[in-house]
């Protein structure tokens, strides 16, 4: 589907006309917005505006790293929105022209809804928003960053929430819930980094920014991403900490293990070559005949054992 929005040089909008019926000249600027493009529709890429064929061989082959390309009267920028449920990244192409925005993105995405409908509510204004290209190509960039805040937001809870019932679950759950964390983190920071720096190279571009009132605006988002990136530092720091302290914490408890079972079986030892003694099958062995021989030499184990856990004890090996 291919949706178009005109603007004339007396700000009256044109909303959804025919790309066949469309002439760019007529209009201060056009956004045109192919939403999950048929194959014919794609072809207008080339067949009507003319784009550079490397440019539309990245629009079809997804998933291309952020970037931003310079073609003749033309700048070419590969984006990319965040699904909110696989925390994958989708791909969201602009061509930016001095009279006209043209969006590409294979999927439905809500983002990029929104940002047509901001444009659309203020586009008969003479406001920031409705000067140029420019200002809906920084709409759409802004709409795709707001939307990475709850996702990070969502994992922020998450692990907060971990962090205060850390003791009432074992600890092999909750380091699989750490881990967990970590690996959408890492998904969002894959997404996050490559976006703070194609808006770096933005921000420091005359090409993309014909006047300068529009500096602050793609500065915001770059200050957006920079939050975002701190965000996700410290929470991976965060979660770095809680599986040092689970792992820590695991090893203590295997040690406490250890040491009773060590305690355990030190004191059988002596007890044990006792019983491996009389139960030795010679013929000659005088304790064998003695009347009190049996009750004798249990009382000799438990006092022996006895002693040894005592000795223990004063030790401090049980706490």
């Amino acid at each position: 589907m291919i949706r178009t929005l005109a603007i004339t040089r007396d700000h009256q909008v044109t909303v959804n006309m025919p790309l066949e019926q469309l002439e760019l000249s007529d209009y201060a600027w056009v956004w045109a917005d192919f939403n999950q493009p048929t194959e014919e529709e794609s072809r207008l890429l080339d067949s009507y505006f003319h784009f550079h064929p490397l440019a539309i061989e990245d629009c079809m082959h997804v998933l291309q790293r952020p970037k931003l390309d310079y073609y003749e009267n033309l700048q070419f920028l590969v984006l990319h929105a965040l699904n909110p449920v696989t925390l994958e990244a989708e791909e969201v192409d602009l061509f930016l022209g001095a009279n006209f925005l043209v969006s590409f993105h294979h999927g439905k995405l809500e983002e990029v809804d929104e940002a047509w409908d901001r444009l659309l509510q203020h586009a008969h204004e003479r406001t920031i928003w409705a000067r140029g290209p420019v200002a809906a190509a920084y709409t759409v960039m802004d709409k795709l960053v707001d939307h990475y805040f709850p996702s990070l937001f969502a994992i922020e809870d998450e692990l907060a929430e971990l962090e205060n019932r850390g003791g009432q679950e074992s600890v092999e759950e909750l380091m699989n819930q750490v881990f967990d964390l970590r690996s959408r983190l890492l998904k969002l920071r894959r997404t996050v980094v490559p976006m703070r720096d194609l808006l770096y190279r933005v921000v420091n571009s005359q090409h993309v920014q014909r006047s300068g009132e529009h500096t602050v605006y793609f500065t915001d988002i770059y200050d957006h991403l920079l939050k975002l990136t701190d965000m996700i530092e410290a929470d991976r720091e965060m979660t770095a900490d809680l599986r040092d302290s689970y792992i820590s914490l695991n090893s203590n408890r295997m040690n406490q293990i250890m040491k009773t079972l060590t305690v355990i079986t030190t004191v059988f030892m002596p007890l044990t070559l006792i019983a491996g003694i009389y139960g030795m099958n010679f013929t000659h062995m005088p304790e064998l005949q003695w009347k009190y021989g049996y009750g004798a030499v249990l009382l000799l184990m438990f006092v022996l054992g006895g002693c040894m856990v005592a000795w223990f004890v004063k030790r401090g090996w049980f706490k």
